[in-house]
């Protein structure tokens, strides 16, 4: 704890050198604001590092036992999480998460006297070096001990340790995805019996309210709920586009002119958000159902896409992912998806079809992109399903005569196509296939070593 502690302070020291008391934020210059949100970041990391660490002491010295000599009761709370959670301003949840952190990383004290290691060594050390924090180990922590039985030691320390190391710096949706495949990887066999739990809850209900509007609720397991994912995120991201593109056509029309939407029916149905577009699209594809004189829906040819490798189709055995879909499948259930949806083996193309295309067309196939989606994961920036990409020469096509060739492109989304156009960074791809790294190097005013940083599917795939 006393290290963790010195950190703790250290990282205080430094966000105080950066904004002194007497300074507003709003005067910082954007390298200091960026600094100061990694200190607090990071002091936060560390707190939680420490709390873990009290609260399973707390826990300790408030056990059954102790009886009317128990600390939590001393303090006049029935049990040690209400103290903490009192204490801390949280949930009792949030406490007992604590708990269950502090003592999964701290060394036990055996009826012997003697003290083993922790249970979670690799999650402690990320903890007391402020590289994730309690909620992020309280994930993995839960995860590892679900399956620590059937995976065994050696697997699920390699586990924890890949984890820990991968975690750092990872929002906890990201993590999420991570911790998913990091199960399925220590338990296959555990794959498909979850989803028979999943598809037991599988569920739909609509009702009316007071006012007249139709609420649909559901939730659906991850097999039967990939081609509802993908129809509606296809749906709006084709809406999306074309919005896009109308806005850039008035923009070249009229550069001169400041843009001044018409009260007309386009422009109502381009203030509207993601969730009613997703409604939108529901709507569509129900009517599409019932015989309405639409006879294409918008989807850009998107396809459920699953991917697994050879041995895994030929066997039936391990697990299969479907893109875009957090939660791994049995291969059994990618089976059962054949019949619909695009199965995707490791090697893509054919003798018949080209994936290297030079200078003679600019725009990649679908090929290709399928083929980049099984090298990348998804936007190459940060990670968000293949759907919602484009492929992006690396070097580009006008300005470096920049070839369409598969080495040569990268899936990156809208919002990190633009951060590489406007702003300056440039992408390397080191490797080829499920192995390749794509690393993004910032430029000089945001990093001045321009210290290359991992993305693509090596920074938000779990690969043992």
């Amino acid at each position: 704890m006393t290290s963790a502690l010195s950190s703790l302070a250290e990282a205080i020291d430094v966000a105080r050198g950066i904004l002194p008391d007497e300074r507003d934020i709003a005067s910082l210059a954007p390298a200091e604001l960026i600094a100061l949100n990694e200190q607090i970041g990071r002091g936060k990391r560390l707190a939680e590092s420490v709390q873990a660490l009290v609260a399973s002491e707390i826990q300790r010295q408030s056990r059954p036992e102790l009886g009317p000599e128990s600390l939590a009761k001393i303090q006049g709370f029935r049990n040690p999480t209400q103290f903490i959670a009192a204490t801390l301003g949280t949930t009792t949840g949030d406490a007992a998460r604590l708990v269950k952190v502090g003592e999964a990383t701290t060394p036990r004290m055996l009826l012997s006297g003697d003290k083993a290691p922790a249970r979670h060594p690799h999650v402690g050390q990320g903890l007391s070096d402020g590289g994730i924090g309690a909620q992020a180990a309280s994930a993995i922590i839960a995860m590892l001990d679900r399956v620590a039985i059937r995976a065994g030691a050696e697997k699920v320390d390699q586990a924890e340790k890949l984890l820990v190391s991968q975690a750092a710096g990872l929002p906890l949706d990201a993590l999420s995805k991570l911790i998913l495949r990091a199960e399925a990887w220590l338990d296959p066999d555990g794959v498909e019996p979850r989803e028979a739990d999943l598809a037991a809850e599988t569920a739909l209900t609509i009702r009316r309210d007071r006012s007249g509007m139709i609420v649909i609720n559901g939730k659906f397991d991850p097999v039967s709920g990939a081609p509802v994912v993908t129809a509606l995120e296809g749906m709006v991201t084709a809406k999306l586009r074309a919005q896009r593109d109308a806005e850039n056509a008035r923009a070249a029309s009229a550069p001169d002119v400041p843009a001044t939407p018409l009260l007309d029916e386009t422009t109502d149905a381009e203030r509207r958000t993601i969730p009613q577009m997703q409604a939108d699209a529901l709507v569509s594809i129900c009517e599409h159902v019932l015989g309405c004189d639409e006879k294409d829906l918008p989807l850009n040819g998107v396809t459920v896409v699953v991917r697994m490798d050879l041995e895994t189709l030929r066997e039936g055995t391990g697990t299969a992912e479907i893109d875009g879909i957090d939660a791994p499948i049995s291969a059994s259930a990618a089976r059962k998806l054949a019949s619909s949806a695009s199965v995707i083996p490791v090697v893509l193309g054919g003798d018949s079809e080209i994936l290297d295309w030079g200078r003679e067309r600019r725009l990649y196939s679908r090929s290709q992109k399928l083929a980049l989606g099984e090298r990348d994961g998804g936007c190459g920036g940060c990670g968000l399903p293949p759907q919602f990409t484009k492929v992006h020469h690396i070097r580009w096509w006008a300005r470096d005569a920049g070839p369409t060739d598969l080495d040569n492109g990268v899936l990156l989304c809208e919002s990190c196509h633009h951060r590489i156009h406007d702003n300056g960074w440039d992408i390397q791809v080191e490797g080829t296939g499920r192995k390749a790294k794509v690393w993004l190097i910032p430029p000089a005013y945001v990093d001045p070593a321009r210290t290359p940083r991992l993305g693509g599917r090596a920074r938000y795939d779990f690969a043992a």
